[in-house]
């Protein structure tokens, strides 16, 4: 799916977080307030190399926000080496994993505790209506980041959280 046929489509206008459309299940879960925190347990089976607590943002002004430091760490030198953040429009080749393109990905999720540095992200590399969901890995090589695939898809990534279900986010858990 291209660009202008997710802006042509049935998305609601106005959900874009740095450009980017965010996926219409997405936008529902915020819309309705569920999109929440699933549970340390489950967020645990599912990341099990991922050690620091997340925030889960609950609107979309509170996830663009929590967007803002992308742009400082791929424009920065040291910060986009040590984040493994770049822009792909700037690399003289394709930019894929253990990189984030800060052109094509959004936070969806993001450190709890202030210093932490950490997040999930949308991966829109690999399509634009259902993006790939990316963590941040400090803890197999703490000296820098490496962003691992969480699940193939944000549909599948949803399913394997049982967070596609109604009222199941509500049933997440305590934050962990």
């Amino acid at each position: 799916m291209t660009v202008r046929e997710a802006e042509e489509g049935s998305h609601p206008q106005g959900w874009a977080v740095r450009g980017l459309l965010l996926p219409t299940t997405l936008v529902t879960l915020l819309e309705q307030g569920l999109w929440r925190h699933p549970g340390a347990k489950r967020l645990q089976d599912v990341i099990p190399w991922f050690r620091d607590p997340l925030m889960f943002p609950g609107t979309l002004d509170r996830m663009r926000f929590e967007n803002e430091s992308m742009d400082l760490f791929a424009d920065d030198a040291p910060l986009s080496q040590l984040f493994r953040v770049t822009r792909g429009s700037r690399a003289d080749r394709a930019v894929d994993l253990p990189w984030l393109d800060a052109e094509r990905a959004v936070f969806i999720a993001v450190n709890r505790d202030p210093g932490a540095d950490v997040a999930l992200a949308l991966d829109y590399r690999t399509d634009l209506a259902d993006p790939r969901v990316v963590a941040s890995d400090f803890w197999t090589t703490p000296s820098q980041c490496s962003w691992r695939l969480v699940a193939p898809t944000f549909t599948h990534f949803l399913t394997v959280l049982h967070l596609n279900r109604p009222g199941a986010a509500a049933l997440g858990g305590t934050l962990g």
